[in-house]
């Protein structure tokens, strides 16, 4: 069944100006477009729809969300990602409106509220410290690497790399599950496109250095058994692809090199 654009509007509550602005961006596009000239909506359409609408509830800006969701990825794995990331988010707001019933409770009873306690809530870097802290355990037993020491942690910069980075195994365990060749172009790009997201939260890496990281995590077990927990021999996967990459931008790099000669 195909649905037109007032259709959608009336079904999804999301106006006919966002659903053309939508189609303009290359965010949603309809499926066809009927002799008239009417935009029309398929199933898959209004399941993109639903998960874009997810995306703003979470205030992802929509040039994110798209590359989010132009990723290789099934419907089930996104949905369970906005479903991890909702729950945080649902966690956060219940802190945050108990942190608001004391405040009120205070101010009826002409009490002066803890200052410890005025302002639970309105971050979740405690959070962060806590899902760091069996890797930082182990980094600091194993290795006497504390990286969680004298760190700030900016809450909102760490979520952004999170999703860049589970976007980016989970693409990767996929090729794998796939049958992709760990010299395939599209484990390639995958690979670039984290190296790009790394330059762009600061964290610029070298394609060589991403393959002596990816080597650590196969011969280190903690990190290993990390990659693996995602699908059987990603470690190591990850490990010939990312040197595979290296060797042809080196081999690029060179050819570059000698004919500026």
């Amino acid at each position: 069944m195909l649905y037109t654009v007032k259709e959608v509007s009336e079904l999804t509550n999301v106006t006919i100006k966002t659903l053309h602005h939508y189609h303009k961006i290359g965010l949603l596009t309809p499926c066809a477009i009927s002799e008239a000239g009417y935009r029309l909506y398929g199933m898959k359409e209004l399941e993109r729809l639903q998960q874009i609408l997810f995306y703003r509830e979470l205030d992802i800006p929509l040039k994110k969300i798209k590359q989010l969701l132009d990723d290789e990825r099934d419907r089930v794995t996104i949905l369970a990602e906005q479903k991890k990331l909702l729950l945080a988010r649902a966690r956060r707001l219940e802190r945050l409106l108990e942190t608001l019933d004391e405040s009120l409770d205070c101010a009826k009873k002409g009490k002066v509220m803890e200052k410890t306690k005025m302002f639970k809530g309105f971050e979740d870097e405690n959070e962060w410290k806590e899902a760091l802290g069996e890797q930082n355990q182990y980094l600091k037993e194993k290795y006497g690497v504390d990286i969680l020491k004298n760190q700030t942690i900016d809450v909102q910069a760490m979520n952004e790399k999170a999703m860049d980075a589970q976007r980016f195994l989970q693409g990767m365990a996929n090729a794998l599950k796939t049958g992709l060749r760990y010299d395939d172009r599209r484990v390639w790009r995958l690979i670039r496109r984290h190296l790009d997201d790394l330059q762009r939260h600061g964290h610029a890496i070298s394609p060589a250095n991403f393959a002596a990281q990816a080597r650590f995590f196969l011969d280190d077990e903690f990190h290993r058994q990390m990659l693996e927990s995602l699908q059987n021999g990603l470690a190591y996967y990850l490990c010939i692809a990312a040197e595979s990459f290296a060797k042809i931008r080196d081999a690029k790099e060179a050819k570059t090199s000698k004919g500026t000669v």
